[in-house]
């Protein structure tokens, strides 16, 4: 089995529809971490190319407000599970709001 493993930090602010504090337009430098595995390597010898998985989700959210690009409610939970979804072969993903906050997401 090979394993990939690629971190990125990505700045962006979300509303989170939740009954707290947190309902206000607010940012973070969140840390992504996205885990990816197939017994299989592709035709250039990768699982998934590093610059694939950095463009579909910096392209997508980098110094974007989560609410009007996501068509979900922007939690950490949920964008975790939406970047599991995008990348292929992607297993595992971590999604950190601030040092304290983290939320992963595992198939």
């Amino acid at each position: 089995m090979f394993y990939v493993k690629k971190r990125m930090e990505v700045s962006g602010c979300h509303s989170v529809v939740s009954g707290g504090k947190c309902e206000e337009l607010h940012g973070h430098n969140w840390i992504i971490t996205v885990y990816c595995k197939n017994d299989q390597l592709d035709e250039s010898g990768m699982v998934v190319d590093f610059c694939a998985i950095k463009s579909a989700i910096m392209g997508k959210l980098d110094h974007k407000n989560f609410n009007e690009v996501l068509d979900f409610n922007p939690t950490a939970e949920n964008i975790a599970y939406w970047i599991a979804n995008t990348i292929p072969y992607c297993y595992r993903v971590e999604v950190q709001e601030s040092q304290n906050n983290t939320a992963i997401y595992e198939k």
